[in-house]
């Protein structure tokens, strides 16, 4: 199993399926599964029963992942979606680069 292009923190756009379009913060990674929760992105309705944390009970609305081959990370510099590859910088660490802008991603 190889490195992912997206960690958690990532701002990533979705290129693929019914949530094609938006963004959003990385909340989670599930590499073993190679899936991904995003803020905001694929929401489900969830019916739940009451309990101590919702006494009230009913339908909550929360995210699902997503697969990470459907997301692309934002680049810093023009807002778009990119693609990323790895490099050496100057101090002999490798680094992820925006391959649209080839500006590091922090």
């Amino acid at each position: 199993m190889g490195k992912l292009h997206v960690k958690k923190g990532d701002v990533v756009i979705v290129n693929a399926g019914v949530n094609k379009g938006q963004e959003g913060r990385i909340l989670e990674v599930f590499p073993e599964k190679k899936r991904a929760i995003v803020e905001g992105v694929n929401m489900v309705s969830k019916h739940t029963k009451p309990n101590s944390e919702n006494p009230q009970g009913g339908i909550v609305k929360k995210e699902a992942p997503i697969h990470i081959s459907n997301l692309n990370l934002k680049d810093p510099s023009s807002g778009k979606a990119t693609r990323i590859g790895r490099k050496l910088n100057d101090q002999g660490k490798l680094v992820r680069y925006s391959k649209k802008s080839g500006e590091e991603i922090k």
